[in-house]
């Protein structure tokens, strides 16, 4: 492979002070051939049969590998360096390389990269994505591009969901790294600039998905605000700003999770805003007094959507009771009054404490609902944090004005080369082929897997759902197996949790609320007996490490008390158990007023199909409406590109 084709050619890339490609946009039907294309590629062998045989050339360079001591593995290590400089990911090189980091593994951490773990290296490196089943050892995969990438020269950015993951991979693979020569730091929620410059001076950096994210908008914003320097030369660029740029360039992505990433977070844009002069509190208590005043017949809401809409005569209505005379001139303006009054139904209806949000020393913190955990920073748009805060009580904050503003889809297409893996992948195959030219190629397994799915259960309600779910997690556990129950929301946690207490059965509690015993819970939660009740927090890049005398027992035992909009996030949540060829089952014990269900599915529905018909139903409608709301934000961020400038160039 040319250096060209590795790193990507100097016609791709953006004008900036550092590396980074150009953005391109495939037209509809483009997209739409890319997507059946990769539809069909992904389904035949003839990559999986590519990489086995790379795998298989790393594999036979272990022996002569072995015989090397300390110092001669490192200046292996180093003497591949101008060889990638000059070659790009050239396949002898690659397969040294390799080899050389899967012996580095194999005396620093004690593991050496199997046959898999060596294909899913490899198509991350060629830019693909693979899909690896869960516990097949994705952490130690991405050290194996990350490692090469960095050989090469190019600044590596290895993407996670979160900062707990972030920091826990970077010290796992620590001496792996170093071994080779190469430098890892993590970046972290709290780290001033000048502590963020210095992590991604090193050659490989762990980080989440929105730090990194936001950590370039900042770069863009600062290039912004030094453009009349930047007119006279680069220097004024670089070295404003409290000592210049954080980031070193946009090289090489590994993407961890990169369905969640890419699809689920794809429609939600990373902002960087200005408080605005304050609206005055006024203001949102009037609307939401008006909302709540309308009748039923006057509005809908949109669950799929989370939206609300006025029909006709409830505009006429809400233009009838808005108050007259005030200094507040939005209620005579039509449009801008009916989008409040909208927010103000939804904040009523659509967001619920301890679901979409928490209340946090008296302020409003969002709970991602992909990871269950507290967005830090982020706010809702369009007045409707500031809604949520007066109907709840707590202080309000100040409306705030975009400055900059980028969604995960745009921002990944601009690494000169990026790959990625997930344990859920193959379905959106087509959709990460159009849209991130991401070709996804599906990874064995190690092992085969013993994984017992047991008989689903339909219960009419939550109360009987709660009871259901506890009686199998006390038997489970009375048979010495570890449980792990999955629910959606802190407040479904923490229901079962008092029904779980109520019956005198022994648990602990991973959610929002316990976010600092995260490693604690989970390092104990593969313990004979033990029942641990988890939002989507559990659910990704968790490792549950079976007590002694568990596995014997039958392994963890995983309950699903609620269907995801998305099939692949339950297979993240059953992926926890049966790992690497333990031993496990899992079940879903669920009601028929379960969110999803009364989202997506009418009513004469809910009432008499079984669970396989209720969840297909509904699962593919809210796959049909997500992905419709990713194209629109796709199209309508394509529309917008050139009214949020700096300096001329839109971010």
């Amino acid at each position: 492979m040319s250096r060209s084709a590795a790193f990507g050619r100097a016609s791709e890339r953006r004008s900036s002070p550092y590396a980074e490609r150009a953005e391109t946009e495939a037209n509809g039907v483009d997209r739409l051939l890319l997507a059946a294309g990769e539809a069909a590629a992904a389904r035949l062998p003839l990559r999986r049969l590519a990489l086995g045989r790379l795998a298989d050339r790393v594999i036979a360079r272990g022996p002569a590998l072995a015989a090397l001591g300390e110092a001669e593995l490192a200046e292996a290590a180093r003497a591949l360096r101008p060889a990638l400089l000059r070659h790009g990911f050239r396949s002898d090189l690659v397969v040294e390389a390799f080899a050389l980091a899967r012996e580095a593994s194999g005396r620093r951490l004690g593991k050496r990269h199997h046959r898999v773990q060596l294909m899913g290296g490899a198509a991350i490196l060629q830019g693909w994505l693979a899909e690896m089943a869960t516990g097949e050892g994705k952490t130690l995969t991405a050290a194996l591009p990350a490692c090469v990438a960095a050989l090469a020269g190019l600044p590596v950015h290895v993407v996670t969901v979160n900062d707990y993951l972030a920091g826990r991979d970077a010290e796992i693979l620590r001496p792996l790294y170093e071994a080779l020569g190469l430098s890892v730091a993590a970046v972290v929620h709290d780290q001033s600039p000048a502590e963020r410059r210095a992590v991604y001076a090193a050659d490989v950096v762990h980080t989440a998905n929105n730090e990194l994210v936001f950590d370039y908008l900042k770069d863009r914003l600062a290039l912004g605000a030094d453009t009349r320097r930047a007119a006279h030369g680069l220097k004024g660029a670089r070295g404003g700003g409290e000592g210049g740029l954080v980031l070193r360039g946009l090289g090489f992505a590994v993407i961890d999770e990169a369905d969640s990433v890419l699809i689920d977070e794809a429609r939600t844009p990373l902002i960087i805003s200005a408080e605005n002069d304050a609206d005055g509190e006024a203001r949102y208590r009037i609307a939401l007094e008006l909302a709540a005043g309308l009748d039923p017949a006057e509005y809908r809401i949109v669950p799929g959507e989370r939206a609300a809409r006025l029909n006709p005569a409830g505009r006429e209505a809400v233009g009838a009771r808005a108050p007259r005379g005030t200094a507040d001139g939005i209620w005579a303006i039509a449009g801008a009054r009916e989008e409040l009054i909208e927010q103000a139904l939804s904040a009523l209806h659509l967001f619920r404490p301890d679901e979409q949000y928490m209340i946090v020393d008296g302020t409003i913190q969002i709970i991602d609902e992909f990871t269950g955990r507290i967005a830090e920073g982020r706010t809702w748009e369009q007045g409707l944090h500031q809604l949520i805060e007066v109907k709840e009580g707590v202080a309000l904050t100040r409306q705030r004005a975009t400055l900059a503003k980028l969604t995960y889809q745009r921002f990944f297409r601009r690494y000169l080369r990026a790959g990625g893996m997930s344990g859920t992948a193959f379905e959106l195959a087509g959709e990460f082929r159009a849209v991130y030219a991401l070709p996804v190629v599906r990874i064995p397994t190690h092992r085969p897997s013993r994984r017992i799915a047991h008989p689903a259960h339909l219960l009419p309600d939550a109360a009987a759902k709660w009871a259901a779910v506890a009686e199998a997690a006390a038997a489970m556990a009375a048979a010495g197996r570890a449980v792990l129950v999955g629910t959606r929301s802190v407040a479904a946690s923490e229901a079962l949790a008092a029904v779980l207490a109520a019956r005198g059965l022994p648990h602990r509690v991973l959610n929002a609320r316990h976010d600092g015993e995260e490693a604690a819970i989970v390092a104990a939660a593969g313990e004979a007996g033990r029942i641990t009740v988890a939002t989507n927090m559990a659910g990704r890049g968790t490792d549950i490490h079976l007590g002694p005398g568990v596995a014997a027992a039958g392994g963890l035992h995983v309950i699903l008390t609620e269907f995801h909009e998305s099939a692949r996030i339950d297979r993240q949540l059953v992926g926890r158990g049966a790992r690497q060829g333990d031993p496990g089952s899992w079940q879903a014990i669920v009601a028929r007023d379960d969110d999803l269900f009364l989202r997506f599915a009418p009513a004469h529905l809910r009432a008499v199909a079984g669970v396989a018909v209720l969840r297909r139903w509904c699962q593919a409608a809210a796959e049909r409406a997500n992905a419709a709301a990713r194209r629109a934000a796709q199209a309508a961020e394509t529309q917008d590109r050139d009214r949020l400038a700096f300096a001329g160039e839109a971010v």
